[in-house]
C-alpha cells in the first residue's frame, strides 16, 4: 500500500448509521480518529437527524436524505472552522444521529402522594399514574441538555429523569388549571388532553422533546375523599336532597317496626307525634287518649340535639344538618349547637 492509499484509507468518505434497536435516542458516529474528506457522502434515513458538532459547538443540521459535504452544504461548520478559502481539505467533527420517531408507551407515576389544593376538600393527597408518547423535536436542545457526548444514548438512561419531570409537570399543571379533584378522579381521557398544552412548553424548552400523547390511567385519593365522591354522585342521581333525607327517614321507620334499636325509637316517636297531631285536630286532646300516647312513645324532650334526632330517626347527623341548613327542618341554633323542637320535627315528618 502506497502513502496515497494509506491516507485515503484514513479518510471517511461515507457517513451513515442504521438503527437496529428500538430504544436508542441518539448515536455518535464512530470516526476512529479519522478525518472527513471533502465531498464525503452523508446519509440520513427517515426518523433521523444528523447533527455536526465542531470543537464543542453545534454546526449544521441535516434532515433525511443523501448529502454531499461541500462548502455550500456546511456553511455553519465552514464559519466555525474559519476556512477562508472554503472546505478543501479533510477535517474532523463529531456527527450525532438523533432519532425523531415516536417513542410510545412510556410509563409515569407518583412514587409518593402529591399535594393538591382543591376548592371543595382543601389540601388533598393524590397518587396518579399513566403513559405518555414523545419524540425529539429540537435535536440541539436534546443533545445539549440530555444526551451530552454519550456515544449511544438509550431510553433507559433517561426514563427515571423523564418520569420525575413528568410528575412535577403534572402536579404544576393540575394546580394551575384548578381542576377539581372530583373531575380529576372521573375524567381521565379529557384530563390528559387538557394538560398537554401546559406540559409541552416546559418539556420542549428543557429537553427539546414534545409529548404527543399524555394519558392519565388512574388517580387515587384518600378514602375520605373517595367517600365524598361517591356521596356526590349519589346526590346527583337522587336530585332532591330533601326528598332523599325524607326517604332515609322513612326507611328507618319501616325497618324499625319491630321496635329494636334506634329505628324502633324512631317509629315510636313518629307514631306518637302522628297520633298526637291527629287527636289535637279531632278535639281529643283531653281525656285518657293523651296519656296512652305518651306511654307508648316514652318521654320525649321538647328540644332534640342533632345527634339525638339522627339516632332517633336512624339517619346520619350529616343528613339532619343538611335539612336544617336548607331550612326544610326548623331548628334553633344556640351558640354552635342546633336544637330541634319536637313540634318542628313532627311537622317535617308529616309533610
Amino acid at each position: 500500500m502506497g502513502i496515497a492509499d494509506f491516507f485515503k484509507a484514513e479518510l471517511i468518505d461515507v457517513i451513515e448509521w442504521t438503527d437496529d434497536s428500538r430504544d436508542t435516542l441518539s448515536y455518535r458516529f464512530p470516526d476512529d480518529d479519522r478525518a472527513i474528506k471533502n465531498g464525503a457522502q452523508l446519509i440520513v434515513r427517515e426518523s433521523q437527524v444528523a447533527q455536526f458538532v465542531y470543537l464543542g459547538e453545534f454546526g449544521d443540521t441535516f434532515l433525511p436524505g443523501k448529502h454531499t459535504l461541500t462548502t455550500d452544504n456546511i456553511p455553519i461548520l465552514t464559519k466555525l472552522a474559519s476556512w477562508k478559502y472554503g472546505f478543501n481539505s479533510p477535517f474532523k467533527a463529531d456527527v450525532y444521529y438523533v432519532i425523531t420517531r415516536l417513542f410510545t408507551g412510556n410509563k409515569w407515576g407518583t412514587s409518593n402522594p402529591v399535594m393538591l389544593r382543591d376548592a371543595d376538600f382543601g389540601a388533598v393527597r393524590v397518587r396518579a399514574f399513566g403513559t405518555y408518547d414523545f419524540k425529539v423535536v429540537e435535536p440541539k436542545t436534546f443533545l445539549r441538555e440530555v444526551a451530552g457526548s454519550d456515544h449511544n444514548f438509550r431510553l433507559d438512561e433517561f426514563s427515571d429523569t423523564m418520569r420525575s419531570r413528568i410528575v412535577s409537570l403534572f402536579t404544576d399543571a393540575i394546580a394551575s388549571a384548578k381542576i377539581p379533584v372530583l373531575d380529576v378522579a372521573s375524567r381521565y381521557g379529557e384530563l390528559g388532553d387538557a394538560l398537554l398544552p401546559m406540559i409541552n412548553p416546559a418539556v420542549t424548552a428543557k429537553y427539546g422533546l414534545a409529548i404527543t400523547s399524555f394519558i392519565v390511567e388512574n388517580v387515587s385519593v384518600p378514602p375520605e375523599v373517595e367517600e365524598a365522591v361517591d356521596k356526590r354522585a349519589s346526590m346527583t342521581a337522587i336530585g332532591n336532597l330533601n326528598d332523599y333525607v325524607k326517604y332515609q327517614m322513612g326507611q328507618g321507620l319501616a325497618s324499625g317496626a319491630g321496635g329494636a334499636g334506634p329505628a324502633g325509637t324512631a317509629a315510636e316517636l313518629a307514631v306518637g307525634f302522628g297520633l298526637a297531631q291527629q287527636m289535637m285536630q279531632q278535639g281529643f286532646a283531653g281525656g285518657s287518649a293523651t296519656p296512652t300516647v305518651a306511654a307508648s312513645a316514652g318521654p320525649v324532650p321538647e328540644l332534640l340535639g342533632v345527634a339525638e334526632a339522627a339516632k332517633a330517626l336512624g339517619v346520619s347527623e350529616a343528613d339532619v344538618m343538611a335539612v336544617l341548613e336548607s331550612g326544610e327542618l326548623k331548628g334553633k341554633k344556640i351558640g354552635t349547637s342546633w336544637r330541634i323542637p319536637r313540634a318542628a320535627l313532627n311537622s317535617y315528618l308529616a309533610e
